[in-house]
């Protein structure tokens, strides 16, 4: 699986990294950044999370 994140799109609200605290990082740009652009299968009900609570439906995930 691989995580996307739209730079675009993306405000920093910082829902991503309640759900995914492994995956997402929101920095001083206010922007989520991935810590791992392809995480482990464990995570993937994480990242489903982070997808749903994203207002802006910033993050997609490709397999």
């Amino acid at each position: 699986m691989k995580v996307v994140v739209d730079l675009k799109l993306c405000e920093g609200n910082q829902r991503c990294m309640e759900a995914a605290p492994e995956v997402f990082d929101v920095r001083e740009d206010d922007k989520a950044h991935l810590l791992m652009e392809r995480p482990p299968e464990s995570l993937r009900e994480k990242v489903k999370l982070a997808m749903r609570m994203c207002p802006r439906q910033a993050i997609t995930l490709e397999d």
